[in-house]
């Protein structure tokens, strides 16, 4: 059996023709499942017929909820899904004033190794599809019973790893007969995987690439980041260039604080010395803090300097607002210690 949510609504009209159904039929399907009716007996207008032979070629494939924090303030959700392999992954929703964002996962585990985040300690288990990518929003909308309007794929998993998927999550999502969501409001964060940086400005969409840079030169990305040891942080800013030419979209360069290692004035220097000319912004991160590390958050009035510093030297430069810490919003950690706790 297939998962609907991997195909597209054209594909559901062609499986229907096929089938000798009537086309507009498959419309009607997905206007159900957006709507939050992931039963096909409970699509009440269509032929009962109709719904047995798709239930014998189809499955909805939302994720069970295993646990659902939500935090002191109310402004962010975490979710803790379960796919029907019995595999986790988490996804986290903040409202904001103009709209309610989620962050969804790519991958079950993520083999990058990034020394920072909690979903890589493991390794990976294997890919989402992108209909499993898909499932996370549509369960989420169902859990608080709100229109999702922003998506950024920054959870579990490196996106560019699992490319096609990601790429086909971001055109089903987009679709006006899908959840209908402007390509403006995607944002794709990446550790900075040269190639598909540009084979991603190759596809002429208008999302928003953000590049997890976290250090200031080879050497230090290096001790964090091993996927540094493959790409230079000089390659990575000719692709940007090159992805900036293609689509006229600024470049988002994520810069997580960590207390006595890249939050220096030097640092700050060298930083705006290797973006001077070029179209983008910085997200400050204050470090989420792990068990599984010792890296500490730079201060407050710290990363208040290192923006000042940046600002000086004309980069457009936003402190991320920290939400969730209450609830270990941070990527892996819910569903880490949730396998820990059955062991």
């Amino acid at each position: 059996m297939e998962n609907i949510l991997d195909i597209s609504i054209e594909m559901l009209k062609n499986w229907m023709k096929e089938k000798g159904e009537k086309q507009f039929r498959a419309k009607q399907v997905f206007d159900w499942i957006y709507k939050g009716i992931f039963e096909f007996d409970d699509m009440k207008n269509i032929p009962k017929s109709t719904k047995e032979i798709l239930k014998e070629n189809f499955y909805i494939g939302i994720p069970k909820t295993v646990a659902r924090l939500e935090s002191k303030e109310k402004d962010t959700y975490k979710f803790l899904f379960a796919y029907r392999d019995g595999n986790l992954i988490e996804s986290v929703v903040m409202k904001y004033k103009h709209g309610n964002s989620i962050c969804v996962s790519t991958q079950i585990g993520c083999r990058m190794g990034c020394k920072f985040c909690a979903s890589t300690i493991n390794g990976i288990v294997r890919n989402l599809t992108s209909g499993e990518i898909l499932a996370q929003i549509l369960a989420a909308q169902k859990e608080i019973n709100e229109r999702i309007s922003n998506v950024v794929l920054m959870g579990s998993g490196e996106p560019f790893d699992n490319y096609e998927n990601v790429v086909k999550f971001i055109k089903l999502i987009n679709s006006e007969n899908g959840l209908n969501i402007g390509q403006r409001h995607i944002t794709l964060s990446t550790c900075g995987i040269v190639p598909k940086i540009k084979t991603l400005a190759d596809e002429n969409l208008q999302i928003t690439l953000a590049i997890s840079l976290h250090a200031t030169n080879d050497e230090l990305r290096k001790q964090v980041m091993p996927v540094a040891n493959k790409y230079s942080i000089s390659e990575i800013m000719e692709a940007c260039r090159y992805y900036i030419n293609k689509t006229n979209r600024r470049v988002t360069f994520e810069y997580a604080l960590v207390k006595d290692f890249n939050d220096s004035f030097e640092n700050a220097e060298e930083l705006a010395s290797l973006l001077r000319g070029l179209l983008c912004h910085v997200n400050l991160i204050p470090v989420n803090e792990i068990k599984e590390n010792d890296f500490k958050k730079s201060t407050n009035d710290n990363i208040k300097k290192f923006q000042q510093r940046l600002l000086k030297h004309n980069i457009e430069t936003t402190i991320r607002k920290e939400m969730g810490s209450d609830i270990n919003a941070a990527c892996g950690q819910l569903r880490r210690s949730y396998i820990e706790s059955k062991v």
